[in-house]
């Protein structure tokens, strides 16, 4: 595994890893997320839309050729969806698409943030995952 994705799972285990309540959790990322941008109604669109999640979520991810890397934002119309959806794109953004499908999201379910999701909100992150790393695969 290279070097970059152990750098990024350590951070998201520093970061939320010591939260031993899943309700602490979720009102960190919830906090941590609500500043963050909103996408533009132009990017809240049937092809950008997440199918499988209870709320909207909306995932763009777009493939810079120069630097081989791709890149991820998402919004969703529920302030948990938004900000675990948040958290994975920023997981996942800035990745080469080899490295995209290193990592696995499996991953999540060590800090947590899998295994306390209702199976509604677990399946629509499974759905995320899927498209980044169906995106990652399309652009290798």
């Amino acid at each position: 595994m290279s070097t970059l994705i152990e750098d990024r799972k350590n951070a998201v285990r520093e970061e939320y890893g010591y939260f031993n309540d899943p309700q602490e959790l979720f009102e960190y990322i919830i906090a941590k997320n609500k500043a963050a941008k909103n996408l533009d109604e132009e990017y809240k669109r049937d092809e950008f839309l997440v199918k499988g999640c209870v709320s909207s979520l909306w995932l763009v991810p777009s493939f810079d050729k120069g630097a081989h890397k791709c890149h991820f934002k998402s919004d969703a119309d529920s302030i948990i969806t938004r900000g675990v959806a948040a958290l994975v794109c920023e997981l996942y953004d800035g990745l080469t698409p080899s490295e995209v499908l290193e990592l696995d999201p499996e991953f999540l379910e060590e800090v947590g943030i899998s295994a306390h999701l209702s199976p509604n909100r677990r399946n629509g992150l499974s759905q995320l995952c899927k498209r980044i790393r169906d995106f990652a695969a399309a652009a290798r």
